[in-house]
């Protein structure tokens, strides 16, 4: 089976996929209290848009940005496991409380995974059809 490489787009796809998943987020975080679409989509679309900001300010590769954003979100959601947000005091920051989070969940693991894997299956399917070439 011969399968296409995974090359780097244009800086610009990349910086508009992320400006589209930061409106994303913000609205998910403003208008979505629901069971579903803030705890699941939203860790989804979180780990594409660290992947997506990665790649439009650095010329890594695609698959080290991704591993390496995969280990990044996993290493954050590790933090929420050891209350990291407690531990150094930062309870009463709202942000540190969202940038960090402070409950674990394995459901967010497997989102941050399947986040990651939509990545590399697109970023296949581009380089397939030979888009931005």
């Amino acid at each position: 089976m011969n399968l296409p490489k995974l090359h780097r787009k244009p800086k610009k796809v990349y910086i508009i996929a992320a400006l589209t998943l930061f409106v994303i987020e913000v609205l998910i975080e403003q208008y979505a209290h629901d069971d579903f679409i803030r705890p699941y989509l939203g860790d989804f679309f979180v780990v594409i848009l660290i992947y997506s900001v990665v790649m439009s300010v650095s010329n890594f590769k695609v698959l080290s940005v991704a591993i390496a954003t995969l280990l990044f979100s996993y290493a954050i959601e590790i933090a929420q496991y050891a209350q990291v947000v407690s531990l150094l005091g930062l309870e009463d920051y709202k942000i540190a409380r969202i940038i960090i989070g402070t409950s674990f969940s394995w459901w967010d693991m497997l989102m941050y995974t399947l986040g990651i894997l939509f990545v590399l299956i697109i970023e296949k399917m581009i380089a397939k059809l030979n888009f931005f070439k």
